[in-house]
């Protein structure tokens, strides 16, 4: 049967470099633990290595009760390493994790029980029915049967499942399997609910209904730390985000600060762009990429000069629209393919 908690306390084999981290203030043996009544995580110099490569690289942040997180990233950013950190499936080389004013290192067993994963990977159990799936996962939370079983009654209907409870797993589509482990994620009724990529493959449908799903959630006071790649989405949910590179985060802030701050309210993007256009840009002061065949001008909105570009430069394929969290994704982390 598979299990989707694998948590584990261990100690790490900490490289050579260990001793360069900055040393972080621990508790002690029989100090108070205080509940953070305003941040349900606090991260702070947190490093994760696989020996000499920094997966991540001595980050700090905080979430706040009652929103929507993002941990936004390109693949090999140290998204997920640092949420497996935050849950305790992996151990930290450096740092601090707190949830719910709570050590991660020595007190994982009452944050487990508290918060719920929905991890990327279907870790449905084949051989049980829908229903069993939910009831026999509330069993490692210790619930009783009878409460087991009203609980994930409660939650198919939540996720509209109520009428393939009795269905085999394997004849779900790929929306309802992501409906169903988001379901599982909740039978313990958690505080904090961790999402890593929960929509990744789903049609536009799906996506919006698990969308909702959240949003009703958020509304009733449940913390949400989300990763994923559609900005779309993190631009929807979240209400504040990070962006992280090779294992550092690079900006942190809510999605439409971080769009006005980093390319303005609106986007031109030009094909096929001549020469006369590039030395004209030259001589204005506009942020823009020149991709070669393409160029993406940034700038605020009602700017004359983009009239301007609009009038005597576009002759065919331009697009005025306006900016979006993709386009200060982009701008960060590059366009180029990596390995």
């Amino acid at each position: 049967m598979t299990c989707q908690w694998a948590f584990s306390v261990r100690t790490a084999n900490l490289p050579a470099r260990r001793a360069d981290f900055p040393e972080i203030k621990r508790m002690k043996e029989g100090d108070s633990v205080q509940e953070d009544t305003e941040h349900v995580v606090q991260v702070q110099g947190l490093s994760k290595y696989f020996g000499d490569f920094a997966a991540v690289n001595n980050i700090s942040f905080n979430i706040r009760r009652s929103e929507c997180f993002g941990v936004l990233g390109p693949n090999g950013a140290g998204k997920t390493s640092t949420i497996r950190m935050i849950y305790g499936f992996s151990p930290m080389t450096a740092g601090q994790i707190n949830v719910f004013g709570r050590s991660i290192t020595d007190d994982w067993r009452e944050i487990k029980s508290r918060i719920g994963v929905c991890q990327q990977e279907n870790t449905l159990d084949p051989d049980l029915t829908v229903k069993e799936n939910l009831v026999v996962f509330a069993r490692y939370f210790n619930i009783p049967g009878k409460r087991a079983r009203q609980r994930s009654e409660e939650l198919l209907k939540f996720i509209a499942l109520s009428q393939r409870s009795e269905d085999e797993v394997s004849h779900l589509s790929g929306g309802l399997v992501r409906r169903l482990v988001l379901a599982r994620a909740l039978v313990n009724k958690p505080e904090l609910l961790i999402l890593d990529e929960p929509t990744t493959g789903l049609d536009p449908q799906s996506r919006h209904q698990l969308w909702q799903r959240l949003e009703e959630l958020k509304g009733k006071g449940l913390s949400i730390l989300l990763t994923t790649h559609d900005m779309h989405e993190a631009a929807y949910l979240c209400d504040r985000l990070i962006i992280m590179d090779r294992g550092a985060i690079l900006v942190e802030g809510k999605p439409r600060e971080l769009i006005e701050k980093y390319v303005g309210h609106e986007v031109l993007e030009m094909g096929n762009p001549g020469k006369a256009l590039r030395d004209y840009l030259e001589t204005q002061e506009l942020i823009y990429e020149d991709l070669g065949h393409r160029l993406i001008v940034y700038g605020q909105k009602g700017n004359s000069i983009f009239e301007e570009v609009g009038r005597d430069y576009c002759r065919d394929m331009c697009t005025m629209r306006t900016a979006t969290l993709e386009d200060v994704f982009l701008k960060l982390t590059g366009r180029e393919l990596r390995e």
